[in-house]
């Protein structure tokens, strides 16, 4: 099944929904996101719709386009349905506090996936995000030599990526010869072109050379439009490093460009325990921890075996 296969469905009110459930059997689930645009967001709840059909699950996902406000929305239409689960993807249920209380109230039981610990939450499956933050950061850092000026892309609103940024804060009191002297709120979706734009605007507002030799980006796809801007500007010894292991960043890794670094996090590993412990849910086991994480890597020119001499 191609990921446009999967995904393809009825549009309204600025909510997706696939106009036909995986399946049509078993425990109903509602997946909801308000980030399907997102690389990483979309591998997850593909991961996830696969592991369900080995459990015979009806599967209905919903995409609400950035719109926290329709999320919630949707959080309440299927706990009025009735459904069997919830799964909440790339947000922080605080967010819905209400929604997800009232869906726990029912005994519907709600699973995290990339999101945060919260009482009305059985189980949130994440990366810990302060290590990926920590290990893109040291790297970058050390490819500085410790000093330098950087360029921060970021999205507080995502749980994962405010852990990331605590991270990079951190280690900016520990590195006084590095400072920061540009950040920008990525608005999500259009992530890539927002952050190409708004990169666009730093370059042009910090000609001289060495005004910025690096920008960190809190995922992979503020990084990709932080090289589209460089490319386009023709600027040369900026370096880019991201997080997640988004396949067209590490392409830019291996051809020689500016990003130079990513971590990859385990999102089919994620989505694939979230379906897992749910099921151990279905069958009225009492899950051993509220939280779980899967496996991260750091990708560079030398984990690649890749050359730029």
């Amino acid at each position: 099944m191609t990921h446009r296969t999967l995904f393809a469905g009825l549009i309204a009110g600025g909510t997706l929904a696939l106009s036909q459930p995986i399946l049509a059997a078993g425990e109903r689930v509602a997946v909801v996101t308000p980030y399907l645009s997102a690389i990483a967001t979309a591998e997850m709840v593909e991961s996830f719709q696969q592991r369900a059909a080995d459990y015979d699950w009806t599967v209905e996902v919903f995409d609400t386009a950035g719109d926290i406000g329709a999320m919630a929305s949707r959080i309440e239409d299927v706990t009025t349905s009735g459904v069997d689960a919830i799964v909440i993807v790339s947000i922080d249920p605080a967010q819905l506090q209400d929604q997800v209380d009232r869906a726990a109230d029912a005994n519907i039981p709600i699973i995290a996936i990339d999101g945060s610990l919260n009482e009305a939450v059985a189980l949130n499956v994440t990366s810990d995000n302060y290590v990926l933050g920590q290990t893109m950061t040291d790297y970058l850092f050390d490819q500085l030599g410790g000093e330098g000026s950087i360029v921060r892309l970021f999205h507080s609103a995502h749980p994962g990526v405010r852990q990331r940024e605590i991270a990079l804060d951190d280690a900016l009191e520990a590195y006084p010869g590095i400072s920061e002297v540009a950040q920008h709120y990525v608005q999500v979706p259009g992530q890539i072109d927002d952050s190409r734009s708004a990169m666009d605007s730093i370059l042009l507002a910090n000609q001289h050379e060495g005004a910025i030799d690096a920008v960190w980006a809190a995922w992979d796809e503020p990084g990709i439009g932080a090289q589209l801007a460089l490319e386009a500007a023709g600027r040369d010894g900026i370096i880019i490093a991201g997080i997640d292991g988004n396949p067209q960043a590490i392409e830019l890794i291996e051809s020689c460009t500016s990003f130079v670094a990513t971590v990859r996090q385990g999102f089919s590993e994620m989505a694939e325990i979230a379906a897992e412990e749910l099921q151990q849910i279905f069958d009225g086991a009492e899950l051993a921890e509220p939280e779980r994480y899967a496996p991260v890597e750091l990708i560079t020119r030398d984990s690649l075996g890749v050359s730029c001499d």
